[in-house]
């Protein structure tokens, strides 16, 4: 028996749902289209029938990674390494998905279900593996470790009117489930009443009836609540709620998409669509896909000429009327490569080994951006031989909107993401700028606030709440209206309430008695959000930072290290904990914290760059030295390494050292005040007064207000 299996979730149906088998009573149609849908058969129950996978393989995969497979009798099985590094058996419990791949969970300690790296190709017919390179038993990425638990990752869109039970003192599960897959509730609502009604005679409608002609925004709500990467905020979602309600949307972040807006991480379709515009002219989803089949109504070019055609759409009529399924529109024959829309419209980025994604943007590709920006084009998925060039040259003649403004920002995302504060003007402008999409808005004022600039007030009072919500939040790494951000905690959008009340924390902000009950209750959420999700290492890190602003101390430091035990790797949680372990006066043990990090990483500048700090607090100069070096090696661009390791070398009386690299930190930095005067410290220190003396006016004059300067100037004898 695997470890755990008595200890598996299990369905339970919640108050106000009914069994799906009701629904094809009386909607036998829309069933029988439903029953053909990805949505469908999200996760079943293992049978003959639901497992796609062959499991007479014997031996799939080489070394430890390997997993044996076997089925007996109507029962299959996988031995594989578990988190202690041996070998047990586990019954295959459900099946994750239908095609193009599936997967396959297996019960672990704790309530959980855990999903077995090795997956199968649907199309192929072949085993495959999704395990990370470097993962190793007790790791979060091994199969057996946290980002490969269903419980966390997957439960929520695999199954409907989910109680996922974490309880985060005891880090175990009691999830509950209405019904394995997306069944009808999931988008219609609970259908009690409903169906208590029809029995009767009356009519009562569900709670929800998605359609697209004047809600198309409602309706990707109801769909981004799984087909976008999103936070959830409480436990259990009802789709008949406003979305940031319940949910907190992520917005164009590096590492989620490229700088101009295309898929780059695993995002699925919303945010994407949401930069579309068609979006912008209301379209929705079901304008393209069935919504019980989850089918676009037509094949192929089909589906796009219901509107992009001389017959146009009168819902949309904006649209120009002419032929674009033509050669003379795409450049290419009819029938080959290139001549679909979606070739060059919607192009594909493939996650989880075989699983091609359209990306939703539904955009012209420009190849004469993907140097400057790092992105891919869809000229390239077909003609990658060619190069660029030849594709940018290839659309040269193709005529552009007037504005492009489906790509006019992402120059200055690029910019703003490598930290060029000279961006905070073109991105005010984006924020305020009411004709663009709402998640271009909202990720320019994310941008504005890592930069520490100003965030315009109009973005924390406009009228849509994504916008509201990152404006808010925004403010507590920048510079806003503490007054509209107080307002902010009487908002309606629970998503808006709990950014305010986190921001207003972060920056001390003493709080109005009037709204001092709105700031506890908007503060409680937040807290709540994040006790929702503390099965996510990233949430018990936010619990951690909020004890930490409220000054539980000790609170923070139990958060932090159940962090780093949920992931060892997570080297934010590690550098906090060292800090405050360091503000504690326990200089050995965050010294300890530190270098426990540095095998886990491939990127270790930051930790040697606080190991370093520790170190030299702690007097211990050739030591620090030596791990500042390593941060300078491990990125030589880090100002602030490059700095802690001169001012280091110069406690060490290595004056050559020391000046060679304040030297060029001055030149790479004129206006830093703090580097003038290290190296006007060295140069008295080392005995070369001449040049402090010939050199300190010149720094004053740069520097007016600095009195460290004036007062190095008086210590050489100067007027």
């Amino acid at each position: 028996m695997a470890l755990g299996a008595e200890a598996a979730p299990s369905a339970g149906t919640p108050p106000g749902y009914v069994s799906e088998r009701v629904c094809g009573e009386c909607h036998a149609g829309v069933t029988r289209a439903w029953q053909t849908s990805h949505h469908a058969s999200a996760m079943q129950t293992a049978t003959r029938r639901t497992v796609a996978g062959d499991f007479s393989a014997g031996t799939v995969g080489d070394g430890a990674d390997s997993v044996r497979l076997a089925q007996q009798g109507d029962a299959f099985y996988a031995w594989a390494r578990d988190a202690d590094d041996q070998r047990r058996k586990h019954r295959i419990l459900y099946t994750l998905g239908v095609s193009p791949l599936q997967q396959y969970l297996v019960a672990a300690p704790g309530g959980r279900l855990q999903t077995l790296t090795i997956a199968w190709d649907v199309r192929q017919r072949r085993w495959f593996s999704l395990a990370e390179p470097d993962a190793q038993p007790g790791d979060a990425m091994h199969w057996s470790g946290r980002y490969r638990n269903w419980n966390l990752m997957c439960a929520d869109c695999h199954t409907t009117g989910l109680r996922k039970g974490y309880d985060g003192a005891t880090d175990r599960y009691t999830t509950r489930w209405d019904a394995l897959g997306v069944v009808c509730q999931a988008c219609h609502g609970p259908g009690q009443a409903h169906v208590d009604a029809a029995r009767r005679g009356k009519k009562v409608p569900m709670p929800v009836l998605p359609t697209t002609q004047g809600h198309a925004e409602g309706q990707v709500d109801l769909c981004a609540r799984c087909h976008t990467v999103r936070s959830r905020l409480v436990e259990a979602d009802r789709p008949d709620h406003p979305l940031l309600d319940q949910f907190r949307p992520e917005v164009l972040r590096e590492g989620l998409y490229f700088p101009d807006g295309q898929q780059q991480g695993e995002v699925f379709e919303a945010g994407s669509f949401r930069q579309s515009r068609m979006f912008a002219a209301g379209v929705g989803c079901t304008d393209c896909h069935d919504p019980h089949s989850g089918k676009l109504k037509r094949a192929g070019n089909a589906t796009c000429t219901l509107c992009h055609s001389p017959a146009g759409n009168p819902r949309f009529p904006t649209l120009a009327l002419k032929r674009y399924d033509d050669a003379f529109h795409h450049q290419h024959q009819p029938g080959t490569p290139g001549s679909n829309c979606v070739d060059c419209h919607m192009p594909t980025r493939t996650y989880m080994g075989v699983h091609a994604r359209r990306d939703h943007a539904i955009r012209i590709p420009r190849p004469d951006l993907s140097d400057e920006l790092g992105a891919p084009n869809a000229c390239d998925q077909c003609h990658a031989g060619r190069g660029k060039r030849w594709a940018a040259n290839a659309l040269a003649g193709r005529p552009l909107p007037p504005a492009d403004t489906q790509y006019d920002f992402a120059g200055t995302f690029l910019r703003a993401r490598q930290g060029d504060v000279a961006t905070t003007g073109d991105l005010t402008r984006i924020v305020t700028d009411r004709t663009r999409p709402t998640i271009i808005r909202a990720t320019a004022v994310d941008l504005l606030g890592s930069l520490g600039a100003d965030i315009p007030e109009a973005a924390l009072r406009d009228a849509d709440p994504l916008l509201r919500s990152y404006a808010a939040a925004a403010v507590a790494a920048g510079h806003g209206s503490k007054e509209a951000l107080i307002d902010l905690l009487d908002d309606p959008v629970r998503a808006v309430r709990m950014a305010a009340a986190r921001s207003l924390l972060t920056l001390g902000q003493s709080i109005p008695s009037g709204h001092a009950l709105a700031y506890a209750v908007a503060l409680d959420e937040y807290k709540q959000a994040q006790s929702v999700m503390a099965d996510f290492p990233s949430a018990r890190f936010n619990l951690a930072l909020l004890a930490r602003d409220q000054g539980a101390v000790d609170t923070a430091i139990d958060h932090l290290q159940s962090t780093l035990r949920m992931d060892s790797r997570f080297e934010a949680a590690r550098l906090e904990l060292a800090r405050q372990q360091a503000a504690l006066g326990d200089a050995t043990q965050a010294e300890t914290t530190l270098r426990e990090g540095l095998p886990l990483t491939h990127k270790p500048a930051e930790l040697q760059l606080a190991l370093g700090t520790v170190l030299s607090k702690a007097g211990r100069f050739a030591e620090a030295e030596q791990a500042f070096a390593a941060a300078v090696r491990a990125n030589p661009a880090a100002a602030r390494a490059r700095y802690s390791h001169a001012l280091v070398l110069l406690r060490l009386s290595r004056w050559t050292e020391a000046g060679t690299e304040l030297q060029a930190l001055r030149a790479a930095f004129p206006d830093n005040a703090d580097v003038a005067y290290a190296l006007v410290s060295l140069w008295i220190q080392s005995g070369q007064t001449a040049t402090a003396r010939a050199t300190l006016p010149e720094l004053m004059r740069a520097h007016p207000d600095d009195q460290r300067l004036r007062r190095l100037w008086m210590q050489l004898g100067a007027p």
